[in-house]
């Protein structure tokens, strides 16, 4: 059962919600860490959105979870994109040159839209 995370099927796109607003404490980041592998791992799912709405601050350490999940994604053929990051989490990603590696999308019609889903 999930309990750092929402999860959301619209047109095979999986949308990944946080329920917590500071991604910092090590337990909670592994046990997140877990939950988004299992997306891939056990559930198969290959378009993975992540929906940063509400996150107001990430770790270091959930940076490399973000890592390891892009390339278990990348792994079985998926897509991971992300979305809803506020500005200074956006700055972030800049600065340790994840923005190059990372789909980063402004919300999360536009993310939806590039996996071909409308509404």
């Amino acid at each position: 059962m999930a309990e750092r995370l929402v999860t959301l099927n619209v047109n095979g796109v999986t949308i990944v919600r946080f329920k917590d607003k500071r991604i910092v404490d090590a337990g909670n980041i592994e046990q997140m860490g877990d939950e988004m592998l299992q997306l891939v791992n056990a559930q198969h799912l290959k378009q993975i959105l992540l929906n940063f709405e509400g996150v107001e601050f990430l770790s270091s350490a959930a940076f490399n979870k973000l890592i390891e999940l892009n390339k278990a994604v990348k792994d079985v053929g998926g897509v991971l994109r992300i979305t809803g990051l506020r500005a200074e989490i956006l700055e972030a990603f800049k600065m340790l040159r994840l923005n190059k590696i990372f789909d980063i999308r402004k919300t999360e019609a536009d993310a939806l839209k590039a996996y071909g889903v409308t509404n």
